[in-house]
């Protein structure tokens, strides 16, 4: 028998997420983030829920190759480039865009030749400071490149924002013209919008979006809910009631006897912990819905289990549904409650939940 907790994925979630995309930068084109297992969704199956995007961002090689045996054709681009000539020869062999980020690379690149080109995505420091060349670096690199005659010509030019999600802070717009001056003259398409600059700063959106969290229904800024934003959540992750208890006043509830029943009264017990991906550091008052109703947590998580305060719910029974986040309930007032980031928690689903498709 499987456990009982799962995760619903919604492609049609993900496809209208896609749509404000487009909707907030019609001209734009649109590599969607699907790194990390498409944030936690499966990320071959957010790719083919995706398939009008016009390409894909992972992290990796191993990830693009997943997506090529997948039977994906859209363009990857692999955002922290390749380690070695082997991994730039495998980026050739399955046609693959590669970020450029370290003059290493570039000199691997200009002493070697493949018989497939590759597309470079050159990549420009602004402040990040995490990959990118400086400017000077960028500059020479991007004229080394553009007389390379085994890559393509049109080599993309790009950049990453430290503080996007924060809409008053001025720090976007100092590496936006950081990022104006070094490219100044230099031809090639431009990418430099994450989620947040997408919706908040439409100065930066150039040739190229690289939308990522804003997919998966989540706002990308620091406070608020992408329902705000127009978004959809693309996860539900839901569980049921494994037992139904009855406790006196002064009882204690879980590991460490840290909860006490103010008052005679009902606990649930829900099938779902760390082991599954739930955070455990989320306090008593996490909330949860059963049967569609927000009802508390209690006591400390699980790894397999964890307690709900049934008082509001009285005829909850063994068996009915819960929901830790996702359709009617935001993943970011879960993730401020257990003081972490909506990303965490979506990425940190654990194998053992089983994935399900909304159609299934």
């Amino acid at each position: 028998m499987s456990r009982a907790a799962c995760a619903v994925i919604h492609s049609k979630a993900l496809q209208h997420n896609l749509q404000c995309v487009r909707n907030a930068s019609p001209d734009s084109r649109i590599l969607a983030i699907i790194k990390a297992n498409g944030y936690g969704h499966g990320m071959v199956r957010v790719a083919q829920a995706l398939h009008q995007a016009d390409g894909f961002g992972v992290a990796s090689l191993h990830e693009a190759v997943v997506l090529r045996q997948a039977g994906i054709d859209n363009t990857i681009v692999l955002l922290e480039g390749f380690a070695d000539l082997e991994e730039l020869r495998l980026a050739s062999q399955h046609r693959l865009d590669v970020v450029v980020h370290q003059q290493q690379q570039v000199d691997l690149i200009i002493n070697h030749s493949f018989p497939a080109a590759v597309t470079i995505w050159l990549k420009l420091d602004t402040g990040m400071h995490r990959l990118g060349l400086s400017s000077d670096s960028f500059r020479a690199a991007a004229q080394q490149l553009q007389a390379c005659d085994w890559i393509n010509t049109d080599i993309r030019l790009m950049t990453h924002f430290a503080c996007a999600d924060d809409r008053d802070n001025d720090m976007t717009n100092v590496q936006l013209h950081r990022f104006e001056t070094s490219a100044a003259g230099l031809a090639g398409e431009h990418s430099l919008a994450n989620s947040a600059a997408i919706l908040g700063w439409p100065a930066t959106h150039g040739q190229w979006l690289r939308p990522g969290i804003m997919l998966y229904g989540v706002s990308p800024f620091t406070e608020g809910q992408g329902a705000a934003e127009g978004l959809q959540p693309a996860m539900t992750l839901k569980s049921r009631l494994i037992a139904v208890n009855h406790y006196r006043r002064g009882e204690t509830v879980g590991y460490g006897a840290s909860w006490s029943c103010p008052e005679d009264m009902p606990i649930g017990v829900v099938a779902i912990g760390y082991g599954d991906g739930y955070p455990r550091h989320a306090p008593s008052g996490t909330p949860l819905l059963v049967n569609g109703r927000r009802v508390p947590m209690v006591g400390r998580v699980s790894m397999d289990m964890i307690t709900v305060d049934l008082r509001t719910q009285p005829d909850a029974n063994i068996g009915d549904e819960v929901i830790l986040w996702g359709d009617g309930l935001a993943v970011e007032e879960i993730a401020r409650l257990a003081s972490t980031i909506a990303y965490e928690l979506l990425c940190h689903v654990s194998q053992r939940v089983h994935m399900i498709d909304d159609g299934e």
